[in-house]
């Protein structure tokens, strides 16, 4: 696995330059345009989203895994974004205290996590009450017949790209418990038809709600299940 995670995180750019010109750079700026406040952005991989970020941007910290990634992200960090903070760590174990950031900014992730609800859940946890994730995404195919084409060329995309594109991602932020509020169906550009399905879009952590009077003797049941699974 090491010799191929360098040899991804070498060929990453190029991989990816076809799409990039094609879309897939004006895709990530209308997503990071809505970026502001302290900002996490996780998976970062060579750093494509940090020229991105304006001024309404308090603060940037980017995450990412892989060890030959994030040599080459600090490398770009230093020359487009040298205040940005840079961590190697995985989305799914972020090292973060609770409602840390404003926002978390997640693009072609979510298809390449371990374990994509519990990615999920710690994003939920390091947003403040009312923050928001903003995502762009490969997502399972919403008509049945390309979604099982999906499936059963899914081994390729796994094997080139390192990633699942035919997972419910959509789905799967709501049932994180997010409130989905923006959402634009996107073909990924200059690729093929079973990694094409594309989302882009924003979602919001609910706000807190105030405790009731009967607060300190009742503890909802829901809160206590997520608080035994540990994010």
């Amino acid at each position: 696995m090491g010799v191929r995670s360098t040899l991804f995180a070498v060929t990453y750019d190029r991989m990816m330059a076809k799409a990039e010109r094609q879309g897939l750079a004006d895709l990530r700026r209308r997503l990071i345009a809505e970026a502001s406040g302290r900002v996490l952005e996780i998976g970062s991989g060579t750093g494509a989203n940090l020229a991105l970020y304006g001024e309404g941007v308090e603060s940037l910290t980017v995450t990412e895994p892989e060890p030959a990634m994030v040599r080459r992200l600090e490398r770009h960090v230093a020359e487009r974004a040298p205040r940005t903070r840079v961590l190697r760590a995985p989305a799914e174990d972020l090292p973060f205290e609770d409602d840390s950031f404003d926002v978390v900014v997640s693009t072609l992730v979510l298809c390449g996590v371990s374990d994509q609800q519990r990615a999920l859940r710690q994003l939920g946890r390091v947003l403040r009450p009312g923050g928001r994730l903003l995502f762009l995404e490969h997502m399972r195919s919403e008509d049945p017949k390309a979604a099982r084409h999906q499936d059963r060329m899914n081994w390729l995309n796994r094997l080139v790209v390192c990633c699942e594109c035919n997972r419910p991602t959509l789905e799967s932020i709501r049932a994180a418990g997010f409130v989905v509020d923006h959402v634009e169906r996107q073909v990924f550009p200059a690729s093929p038809s079973f990694v094409g399905p594309a989302v882009l879009g924003s979602a919001r952590l609910p706000a807190a709600t105030p405790p009731g009077p009967d607060a300190a003797t009742a503890v909802p049941e829901t809160a206590v299940s997520e608080t035994a699974a540990g994010g």
